[in-house]
């Protein structure tokens, strides 16, 4: 795998350290983290879907935890009573442990398991206090609350 100097970006940037880390993580992904296999899908402007395939593990066996901007997928098989004898085991049920970095902001919505996919609903909620803002420059009246609307120029104005 190539090697990335990321060294120049830190004289120019602030604030971006997040960044440089996930970027510094991906050097270090161990070979295993594509097990087992998943599909991240954007199913609208602010939700996505992580699809995973659990083959072999009941819902008690699987255990989802968000921290933070880090959602962290596990897995681990009880032991079972009375041990089967496999003549061929092609069904792999090795414990996992797989780690997604999320954007921040976004929140799991929801987490189903169906025929051996266990599918988890991802979705992006900015706080109201977060979004874009329109602030006046007259300087007489405050900004208050939210305005979205597209500021109209002058000269569009009188067109219209």
């Amino acid at each position: 795998m190539r090697t990335y100097d990321v060294a120049p970006l830190f004289r120019s940037s602030v604030g971006f350290d997040r960044v440089f880390d996930l970027l510094a993580q991906v050097e270090r992904t161990e070979a295993s983290a594509a097990w087992p296999p998943y599909n991240i899908e954007k199913v609208a402007e602010d939700e996505y879907r992580i699809t995973m395939a659990v083959a072999g593990f009941t819902p008690d066996e699987i255990e989802l935890t968000q921290h933070d901007t880090a959602l962290l997928v596990s897995g681990q098989k009880k032991s079972q009573e009375g041990e089967r004898q496999y003549l061929h085991r092609g069904i792999a049920a090795r414990t996992f442990r797989q780690t997604f970095n999320l954007a921040e902001h976004v929140k799991v919505t929801g987490a189903s398991l169906e025929n051996g996919l266990l599918t988890v609903e991802l979705k992006r909620e900015v706080p109201e206090a977060l979004k874009p803002r329109r602030i006046t420059i007259d300087g007489t009246q405050a900004a208050v609350g939210q305005d979205n609307a597209p500021a109209q120029i002058e000269g569009e104005a009188k067109a219209a």
